[in-house]
């Protein structure tokens, strides 16, 4: 199995090391210095713009982060570059600027937020925008189908399923994603524990979880868990916890 030490080794800023957008907003390049230079992994989400470039950005449309109408996937990457995120002086980054940003100083967690029919060549301008980069990075998503084309790709990189819900019917869809033969997961903390993730930790699979915003939250997690998801507070002050499992 493959070693991914790196991602369990320190807590993951989800969509950076934000302030719950009072001053730093979510999945900027702020958000990430900031990540970087405490020392946290990078969560983030990237979404496929209208000229085919992998943008950071969370939500389909424009309206909470920039105060704008429109739909993120119907702009260019200049255009999203354009954009104000919550009126500050930061705007939507590419995927290449994020990772010139970060130069390998932490490990990135990359979300691909898809859309059914209308992902053709975003699993493959991800990688693109990756080939050259030498820090560590792992890929996730919701979407069985971006799973499915990251791995017909031939990435090396680690692939996770992101996930929750632990009913059967659920259950059988997570089933169906892992075998594309993926490498982690990223599971809701609420949903644990549960059958199909302790099966998957007995053979050696990492678990990650989202997304962890107070002290029960935490705990919860590290008792079901390998590695936290957190936003809205400092992890290395919120609680008494094995130092494996945060640097």
């Amino acid at each position: 199995m493959t070693d991914l030490s790196w991602l369990t080794a320190q807590p993951i800023a989800h969509r950076g090391y934000h302030d719950m957008n009072r001053t730093v907003w979510e999945n900027t390049l702020s958000a990430f210095s900031r990540a970087a230079e405490a020392g946290f992994a990078i969560e983030c989400d990237l979404h496929y713009a209208a000229d085919s470039v992998p943008v950071v950005f969370h939500d389909d449309g424009l309206k909470r982060l920039c105060g704008v109408e429109g739909d993120v996937r119907e702009k260019t990457a200049g255009e999203l570059g354009m954009l104000a995120v919550g009126g500050t002086a930061d705007r939507v980054p590419t995927l290449g600027a994020l990772l010139r940003l970060v130069r390998g100083r932490v490990p990135i967690v990359l979300e691909l937020k898809g859309r059914e029919g209308d992902d053709e060549g975003f699993a493959a301008a991800v990688l693109e925008a990756l080939e050259d980069y030498s820090g560590p990075v792992a890929l996730m998503s919701f979407d069985p189908w971006l799973l499915k084309d990251l791995r017909a790709l031939g990435t090396t990189l680690p692939l996770g399923l992101t996930a929750e819900g632990a009913r059967p019917e659920q259950v059988a869809q997570h089933e169906k994603a892992m075998a594309f033969g993926l490498d982690f997961m990223s599971f809701y903390y609420g949903d644990l524990p549960n059958g199909f993730v302790e099966a998957a930790r007995a053979r050696g699979m990492k678990i990650i979880t989202w997304t962890v915003r107070d002290r029960a939250a935490m705990a919860h997690s590290y008792a079901n868990a390998d590695q936290i998801t957190f936003e809205g507070f400092d992890p290395r002050e919120s609680l008494d916890r094995p130092e494996s499992l945060i640097a």
